[in-house]
């Protein structure tokens, strides 16, 4: 591969004393271990995004956004469980833009009770309708077990294997469908 492939790590949370914000620096610790891609942290909040529909097509934050996930070949979603699905921030950011979005490859690293599976299956449908082909591999962080006090993360060493099985099938799908960009 002539061209590192652009992978966007997209912070899924904009709750004050969120956790997002250590799980994509250690999934992009990981990465940089790797020569398949750049990675790099896309943090919803930094857009200040209006609620679809509310905002002004023209609004600032709504083209860098659009401009930002039209930059990236793939993408890996680091997903909190919020009342047994993604936050609400993540869906509008989803719906903020859409061609964007299609043919284009997406990982995702879930937290929660229940590792976030529920989350994970939600956003699945979700990328689907954006034509984005979330890869199988699927790393599932537990708040009781790879949180101290629900806070800080420490992730149990098992994972590290896991993500980067993940990014393999990331970056095999997103240079895969490069060219029916």
């Amino acid at each position: 591969m002539s061209e590192q492939l652009k992978i966007g790590i997209i912070l899924g949370s904009t709750r004050q004393g969120r956790v997002s914000p250590q799980v994509g620096e250690w999934i992009k610790g990981i990465a940089g271990g790797r020569r398949d891609g750049h990675y790099e942290i896309i943090d919803i909040a930094e857009y200040k995004l209006p609620f679809m529909g509310e905002g002004d097509p023209d609004d600032a934050g709504v083209k860098a956004w659009a401009q930002k996930i039209d930059e990236m070949d793939g993408y890996v979603f680091i997903v909190a469980e919020y009342n047994h699905s993604i936050t609400g921030a993540l869906k509008n950011a989803l719906d903020t833009a859409y061609h964007e979005w299609n043919n284009k490859a997406a990982g995702i690293v879930s937290y929660g009770s229940t590792g976030g599976a529920r989350a994970a299956e939600h956003l699945r449908g979700i990328l689907g309708e954006l034509l984005v082909a979330d890869v199988r591999v699927h790393p599932t962080l537990s708040i009781f077990t790879d949180f101290e006090q629900f806070h800080t993360f420490k992730p149990a060493e098992l994972h590290t294997k896991s993500v980067h099985d993940m990014l393999d099938q990331v970056t095999a799908w997103s240079g895969a469908l490069k060219g029916l960009r």
